[in-house]
């Protein structure tokens, strides 16, 4: 098989190609994707089963080849990869390998040099690829549903116990001066954990590529910002000091999705950070876009663990021994709500400068309505 090998390996390009043109006609969630995307892996399959041709004559002694192996370490990036890709569907994915399959075998045909051992390995590495890809695919949606659902309960938590605390208040408040305050204070508990619980159902019916739910209006957001940072000041011990050159932050916006990313940020900043040290909410106003950073002195994240933190499916944000893992819940959603927004955040950490957390939202970078947010994989 190497004439076939070298021909594979010659023509990886054209082949690609001629895939390209027949699943971007067959495949609807491939029309609107980049070559870059939806080469993904694999021209890496390709190239792996030119060398497995140049060594092997038949297929019993190739499941612990080299490159045996990395077709399926790259079929489970393709399937990771798709998951992340809007509109992808387990039918979707296998009818891609099929294409791959028949354009490999036309290909290889139409040069005179296709034979029993050549169709033979094929198939049985193409359907090796297919189970690994749709395996990897089906795993990681169930895994972004479970990651956006634990988010949103966990968030869940936090007005319901302050509802619990006010009801409290009022049972034991025999004077009646603080009824009607704490009264007010749980009503708007419960609307918001109501709120979340929509929010709740809809992570439950996600798809490949998507997230949770947002809902953008034109809105000042500064509003939002300034209710958390006072909310924050009456749960927490630290002090919490907000900086803000601008009287109002107008643009499109989700701002109950705002107010959950910096409520989530605060709270680790309380919970990692330095007790007797001020966690700062700093805002700046520009005329396309708004920063805001939040600081806190403590412990810092480590350097290895900093480059994927903000990666949704990162294994790192799931490892509860870790600061970095420690930090996952609240992460994954500033990750989705910073760039449903246009925007992105990043992370600087040390043991002398502390920890900031830096987000840039794009005021106009949406329109008013419903829509779910895209997702990004570590792969």
């Amino acid at each position: 098989m190497n004439t076939t090998a070298k021909l594979l390996r010659d023509n990886v390009l054209e082949i690609m190609e001629l895939w390209q043109n027949k699943v971007k006609i067959d495949v609807s969630a491939a029309r609107d994707a980049n070559a870059i995307a939806l080469f993904d892996h694999l021209p890496n399959i390709i190239n792996d089963i030119a060398d497995i041709m140049d060594r092997y004559e038949d297929i019993k002694d190739i499941d612990t080849d080299k490159k045996y192996l990395e077709i399926i370490e790259n079929s489970l990036h393709h399937g990771r990869n798709r998951a992340a890709s809007t509109n992808y569907t387990v039918e979707q994915v296998v009818h891609e390998y099929i294409i791959f399959s028949r354009i490999l075998s036309t290909y290889i045909h139409d040069h005179n040099i296709y034979d029993p051992k050549t169709s033979d390995l094929l198939k049985y590495v193409i359907d090796t690829a297919i189970l690994k890809s749709v395996s990897a695919f089906s795993r990681s949606i169930q895994e972004m549903q479970e990651k956006l659902v634990g988010t949103i309960a966990h968030d869940i938590r936090n007005p319901l116990s302050a509802a619990k605390l006010s009801l409290e208040m009022i049972e034991q408040d025999k004077s009646g001066n603080y009824t009607e305050k704490a009264g007010i204070a749980a009503k708007k508990s419960v609307e918001k954990a109501l709120n979340l619980i929509e929010g709740l159902m809809n992570g439950i019916t996600v798809k490949a590529g998507e997230g949770m739910m947002l809902s953008f209006s034109k809105t000042d957001i500064l509003k939002d910002i300034e209710w958390v940072v006072e909310e924050s000041k009456n749960v927490y011990t630290n002090p919490i000091i907000l900086h803000s050159n601008a009287k109002e932050i107008t643009g499109i916006f989700d701002g109950t999705a705002i107010r959950r990313l910096l409520e989530n940020l605060i709270g680790n900043a309380v919970k990692y950070g330095l007790s007797s040290k001020e966690i700062t909410v700093a805002v700046r106003n520009d005329e396309e876009t708004v920063e805001i950073e939040i600081h806190n002195f403590g412990n810092p994240i480590p350097k290895e663990k900093q480059k994927h933190i903000f990666q949704f499916m990162n294994s790192e944000n799931s490892d509860a021994k870790s600061v970095a893992g420690s930090w996952g819940m609240g992460l994954t959603l500033a990750q989705i709500v910073t760039e449903a927004h246009g925007g992105d955040i990043d992370l600087t950490s040390d043991e002398e400068n502390g920890t900031s957390f830096n987000i840039t939202l794009i005021k106009y970078a949406n329109e008013i309505g419903n829509r779910r947010a895209k997702l990004n994989f570590a792969t």
